[in-house]
């Protein structure tokens, strides 16, 4: 699962209009998946009527967004077991904590990224994720490391 820039760019208008303050649709593509964008900002998208279909395709398209943190990280609680692979392999905790952060033994980090709660994995920390702010890098340990596939990224 995960929306590409591609898959946004191939629903805009494809103008380079640059009223959105882009200097192309793709570029604005990728900031939509950033979250620095909100495809209410592609004008000609809701103002020309031409665009409806495209429109309703990429609103549908982009519901995930929704639900994803300003990492890109969606946790599926209904996939979720509460197994902690994802807290345990994840590169900031274990650096912080390398007794397993969040998972009720050990010793703790004061504010996780990730914590077991009723069973299933809960986002509490993002600020100190790889994955966040300016100089981000796009770590998925938790993702390749849960057994269920309860976790996912938008892709970016």
């Amino acid at each position: 699962m995960g929306i590409t820039p591609m898959e946004i760019y191939k629903l805009l208008p494809k103008t380079n209009c640059k009223r959105c303050g882009e200097t192309t649709c793709m570029s604005f593509a990728f900031k939509i998946i950033n979250k620095e964008k909100k495809v209410e900002e592609c004008l000609p998208l809701f103002e020309e009527s031409k665009y409806e279909k495209q429109r309703e395709e990429l609103l549908d398209l982009l519901k995930p967004l929704e639900e994803a943190t300003e990492t890109g990280l969606i946790v599926d609680e209904s996939k979720c077991t509460g197994c902690a692979n994802c807290i345990v392999v994840c590169p900031v905790h274990a650096a912080e904590d390398p007794y397993g952060a969040g998972i009720g033994y050990g010793i703790k980090m004061e504010n996780p990224i990730l914590r077991v709660e009723d069973g299933v994995v809960k986002v509490e920390n993002l600020k100190i994720c790889r994955r966040y702010g300016k100089n981000r890098i796009l770590c998925v340990a938790c993702r390749e490391n849960c057994p269920t596939d309860a976790i996912t990224f938008l892709e970016g």
